[in-house]
């Protein structure tokens, strides 16, 4: 790979647009480090209706925004907007939809605290819907580094749907889990919802269960490279990683220097 990469990060959170977790904390810091050192970085990540739109500045884009995304049986269109963060010299792309992400939570229904049904559905759509903007955007990432489960339909898609497609021959898929699990289930028929043809035997194995640790299982599986973003991870997973990958990758965020190069070598060897 070349010495300057382009970098796609996709997550669920980034501080300080939204923080559940240290994913968000430390997928601020390594998109501004490794732009600083010259690659060049754009980030995704959903619209939740938690985050303040007029607090956070964030306004559409109007020519990415107007694409269809099918889940199941039903097209639903795609809204893109963007946002700064502030002290940096990044932006922040946001994928919104009125249906799946407009309510004021995450993952679960504040009412019950029950988690929505419809999550599978929400993952589904974002994960496309990023590869959708990409297309849009016409930029050819080298890296797609994917942050948690809710990201982890993006190496499926990638090895079956979008296998042939020019704007991704030579992107390498880093998929980083941490230690954000959910008991719930998701639906049983959530893979027919990704609108894949043939499916089996790349989905076999790893997504065939519905649930965190099935989409977690197929993450790794499909992603060329698996790392832990926290330094424990649910054991299942971690005894799945150590059979699938190569390496057992962890950077520890706290020392920010080995961190950064610790990704940034990766990125290249991949």
């Amino acid at each position: 790979m070349s010495e300057n990469l382009k970098i796609l990060y996709v997550t669920t959170e980034i501080d300080p647009f939204l923080k559940l977790s240290n994913a968000a904390d430390m997928v601020r810091l390594l998109p501004q480090k490794l732009q600083e050192k010259g690659h060049e970085i754009r980030i995704l990540m959903p619209k939740f209706g938690v985050i303040n739109e007029r607090r956070n500045r964030l306004h559409e884009v109007v020519r990415l925004s107007g694409i269809n995304i099918r889940v199941g049986e039903e097209e639903k269109p795609l809204t893109i907007k963007v946002a700064s963060i502030p002290n940096a010299k990044l932006q922040v792309y946001f994928l919104d939809n009125e249906d799946y992400f407009q309510r004021k939570s995450v993952l679960t229904d504040p009412e019950n605290n029950a988690f929505y049904e419809d999550n599978d559905e929400r993952a589904i759509f974002f994960c496309k819907g990023v590869i959708e903007t990409v297309k849009k955007l016409g930029w050819q990432p080298d890296i797609i580094h994917c942050h948690d489960w809710m990201t982890g339909f993006i190496p499926l898609y990638l090895k079956t749907h979008y296998k042939d497609d020019p704007m991704f021959k030579n992107t390498k898929v880093v998929f980083t889990l941490y230690n954000n699990g959910f008991e719930s289930a998701l639906s049983q028929n959530y893979l027919d919802k990704t609108n894949i043809d043939n499916l089996s035997p790349v989905a076999s194995s790893g997504y065939s269960d519905p649930s965190y640790l099935g989409v977690c299982r197929g993450g790794i599986e499909l992603a060329d490279v698996a790392t832990k973003g926290t330094e424990t991870i649910d054991s299942s997973l971690e005894e799945y990683m150590d059979s699938t990958q190569d390496s057992n990758h962890y950077f520890d965020a706290d020392d920010s220097e080995t961190y950064v190069e610790g990704y940034q070598n990766l990125y290249n060897t991949i």
